[in-house]
């Protein structure tokens, strides 16, 4: 007795298409490689690198800034002693004399004890002002936006008093500026160098990826798969690595600063700490210095993207050479 058993039907031409469908793929580049642990460190790197320096010439920039604010807010009027002079009065004259310029909105006179401190830690402490020929100052605050006529000020004090001597710290100024701008040339000078080496590393790691999987390439590309698919998926995988190298290379310059920050806070009034301070000001860079971080890590991940992108484009279009050109033996080198 024969059973009767049910056919198995075969699988539709939709259902093959649907099961073809949802099968997987693997990547054209390995997710995870020694060449791409290498590069995000060296993206890592970079971009620490380069949110230093760029927090760097914040911080020497703002402080050059508020140092040329401070200076530029008063001017210095010096009496040299003389034996013939009433140093008392001779201050006081010139404090008075210099009131009467416009754009000028206060005047102190620095008295023995403040000036005594001044030379303390260049002639010890326990001074006799008296028996040593040191001038005394007066501190003139003026209008920032409307600063007096310094050279009618300085004829009127020297008319006057031909001991005094007008300083309007011009020279300070104009060095303070000078030196700012510097700063700034060379930081953007290291961030060029930077960004250039950079690209330059992902060009190599580039054609690194691509003559490992060369193979691949070349088979994709033959069967009729565009540059721009082949491209994309090396974009893909150089943005993943450059946004994980720069993000951790940002968080640890950004970490940093706010340790420095931190530590600067909790030791003020130390040696240390105050010549770390005139020098460079506070170590907070504010929430515009940490945009910026976050601005570099943009512009790191795009170059590198970009760069990889081009890489690639230019890889391919150098095989289409030596397809169409069967007369070339050259091959092409990672």
């Amino acid at each position: 007795m024969n059973e009767h058993r049910p056919r198995e039907q075969a699988p539709q031409p939709q259902q093959r298409r649907a099961e073809m469908r949802v099968r997987p793929t693997g990547p054209i580049v390995p997710s995870a490689n020694v060449s791409g642990h290498a590069l995000m460190c060296v993206v890592a790197i970079m971009s620490f690198l380069a949110c230093l320096t760029l927090g760097g010439v914040s911080m020497v920039r703002a402080t050059a800034q508020s140092w040329q604010s401070q200076i530029s807010r008063e001017i210095t009027i010096q009496i040299k002693p003389d034996d013939d002079l009433d140093m008392e009065k001779a201050l006081a004259d010139a404090r008075d004399l210099a009131l009467t310029f416009a754009g000028t909105k206060s005047g102190t006179i620095v008295d023995r004890a403040t000036t005594a401190r001044l030379l303390e830690p260049w002639l010890g402490g326990g001074l006799d002002l008296d028996e040593l020929p040191v001038p005394r100052l007066v501190v003139i605050t003026i209008d920032e936006n409307n600063p007096p006529d310094f050279s009618a000020m300085r004829k009127a004090l020297t008319e006057t008093i031909p001991q005094a001597f007008l300083d309007d710290h011009r020279t300070w100024v104009d060095r303070l500026v000078a030196m700012a701008n510097t700063t700034a040339m060379i930081g953007t000078g290291v961030l060029m160098l930077v960004f250039s080496a950079m690209i330059l590393t992902v060009v190599f790691a580039t054609r690194g990826a691509l003559s490992g999987n060369r193979h691949i390439v070349e088979v994709l590309h033959f069967v009729g798969a565009e540059a721009g698919f082949v491209a994309s998926e090396f974009q893909k995988h150089f943005l993943r690595i450059s946004l994980k190298g720069a993000g951790a290379g940002g968080l640890l310059a950004a970490l940093s600063f706010a340790l420095a920050s931190i530590w600067q806070s909790q030791t003020l009034a130390t040696p240390e700490t105050d010549q770390a301070t005139a020098l460079f000001g506070t170590f907070s860079i504010g929430y515009t210095g940490y945009l910026g971080i976050f601005a570099i890590i943009l512009v790191i991940a795009l170059l590198t993207t970009l760069t990889a992108r081009l890489t690639v484009m230019r890889t391919i279009y150098e095989i289409d050479l030596i397809r169409s050109d069967p007369g070339r033996t050259d091959v092409f080198q990672g």
